[in-house]
């Protein structure tokens, strides 16, 4: 019986780590691997939710990929539909990372382009039948864009929803120890997710040639913000040290997102009144004055 565990193991292991995510009826979750009637079931199996992952192309210290955010974002994603189907967007890195333009290939968009290209994207979405979008939260920069895209979505009627899932609650019991003291960005938390992700694309020997520590260059109350806050803190884009990364922590932290995101898809799916409640909004808006006050 033990042996028979042992195994058990290891094949759940090996389904989480390797393989793309396939429902149960052989369907792939990818947009872009389907054929269009194979998208038309998917559509109907996944009771109209689809995701889109959202991630960014900037620097990630001197030893990770430029598409770290990107690439662990959709590895969660694509684990989370294998425990929920749900179609999921192709590749989608269109975000804000204005902070970061000084270094090397990073793709900072103007904020008109991001907001009109996400809006273009959800309504083309929502046109090809998915009525529940879920946006996926990969990258930190992301955190004010997208809860104000989401409420932008109440400026006229629409026939879908978009929910946001914002960066996953890794604090939970049984997180391994962080061995580091401080840690923001291309630390030992990413970098051991990146381990899991995409252990081919990890440079960690050179974690240690520039510094991510903070700089401490501006000297301002907690209640005040500026955009060149990370800047003056973080010049090398890099906050951490990502020499203390290891697989223990990023198999434990990827499993946590992605049944996180899997739970919210459940939950998404068995929503029947955010829809109900948006056109109610609509109705009432469109008579102000009549409003009950």
């Amino acid at each position: 019986m033990k042996s028979r565990r042992s195994v058990l193991a290891v094949v759940l292991l090996v389904l989480f780590l390797a393989g793309d995510a396939v429902s149960q009826s052989g369907l792939s979750a990818k947009w872009e691997e389907l054929t269009a009637p194979d998208f038309v079931q998917a559509i109907h199996q996944s009771e109209g939710v689809c995701v889109l992952p959202f991630g960014i192309i900037e620097k990630h210290g001197p030893h990770l990929p430029l598409g770290t955010d990107l690439l662990d974002v959709r590895f969660a994603v694509a684990n989370a539909v294998k425990q929920e189907y749900a179609v999921v967007f192709p590749e989608y890195y269109f975000g804000q990372i204005f902070e970061a333009r000084q270094q090397p290939g990073t793709l900072a968009y103007s904020l008109s382009t991001q907001l009109t290209l996400l809006q273009e994207t959800v309504s083309e979405m929502a046109r090809n039948g998915c009525k529940k979008i879920v946006i996926v939260n990969g990258h930190g920069g992301n955190g004010s864009l997208l809860p104000l895209f989401a409420q932008s979505q109440l400026a006229s009627q629409r026939d879908y929803v978009v929910y946001v899932f914002g960066l996953p609650n890794e604090n939970v019991h049984g997180r391994p120890a962080l061995k580091t003291p401080f840690d923001m960005h291309a630390g030992e938390v990413e970098t051991s997710n990146m381990l899991i992700a995409r252990p081919d694309l990890v440079h960690q020997d050179r974690a240690g040639q520039q510094s991510g520590a903070d700089q401490h260059r501006l000297h301002l109350p907690d209640s005040v913000y500026t955009g060149i806050w990370w800047y003056a803190r973080f010049p090398n884009h890099y906050a951490g040290d990502a020499s203390a990364a290891n697989k223990q922590l990023g198999e434990f932290d990827q499993k946590v997102w992605s049944s996180e995101i899997a739970e919210a898809i459940k939950a998404i799916k068995a929503d029947d009144e955010s829809l109900k409640l948006q056109d109610q909004f609509f109705e009432d808006a469109k008579h102000p004055l009549d409003t009950k006050q």
